[in-house]
């Protein structure tokens, strides 16, 4: 379902190079929820971005359901994106001043496919437990609120992929631990495929993998022991 091959991500020249994403390696499959961890300035932010198709890569291969999405032009990367990846930032970034049913339904207007967009986007409001929240402007609801619909917008194009940017950052710890178990269920009650950079592994418990970033690579599970203290 995505295969990441020999990925790597280079900013800067001469001197001045950086690698921020160094021969990443590894696969996913399909409903599974998987933790991308590691200390700030790793490349967790890199690889989601590159997994995102939000930058490219300097070397390798991102397959997303068997597509080379590194041979896809710009238009058609843009489609691509909208059609089989969902986003969840760790601000909900809803638009005040529309309400949250009105928001939810935005990338289903973004891909033109409107059809059953509103009752689908009811459906997905009534999942997350915002059934009674759905014509409230989106600045009248709570963050824990928001961030249910921001779950609910990132679903809304049925995507083979749900990327998670520190989701539950903003949250209290409360909170936090009913978002987790809301992206839990969602993954398995609509079999997606949750990737999650967090800084908050404990809140997590038991997921399907964990990619550990150091220095840009990545290591699935813990680290190798030469490499087992982050910094």
């Amino acid at each position: 379902m995505l295969e990441i091959q020999n990925l790597s991500k280079i900013y800067g020249e001469g001197e001045n190079q950086v690698k921020a994403l160094d021969n990443a390696t590894f696969s996913l499959e399909k409903g599974e929820i998987v933790l991308i961890v590691g200390s700030s300035g790793s490349g967790k932010s890199t690889l989601l971005n590159m997994i995102g198709l939000l930058d490219r890569p300097t070397n390798g291969k991102v397959f997303i359901d068997g597509t080379d999405t590194t041979k896809l032009d710009d238009g058609k990367i843009s489609s691509f994106r909208n059609k089989k990846l969902g986003f969840i930032f760790q601000f909900s970034n809803l638009l005040s001043d529309l309400t949250v049913l009105e928001n939810v339904l935005l990338p289903r207007q973004i891909a033109g496919t409107n059809g059953s967009a509103e009752k689908d986007a009811r459906e997905l409001l009534i999942s997350v437990g915002l059934e009674d929240q759905m014509n409230k402007r989106a600045n009248k609801i709570s963050g824990g609120q928001a961030q249910r619909a921001a779950i609910a917008r990132g679903l809304i194009n049925n995507p083979s992929i749900v990327l998670a940017d520190e989701p539950t950052g903003n949250l209290d710890s409360v909170t936090s631990e009913k978002i987790v178990q809301l992206m839990k269920s969602m993954a398995k009650k609509f079999n997606h495929t949750f990737i999650i950079v967090t800084h908050d592994r404990q809140h997590f418990g038991e997921v399907d993998k964990v990619i550990t970033i150091k220095d840009g690579r990545a290591f699935e599970g813990n680290l190798p022991p030469e490499m087992e203290v982050l910094t």
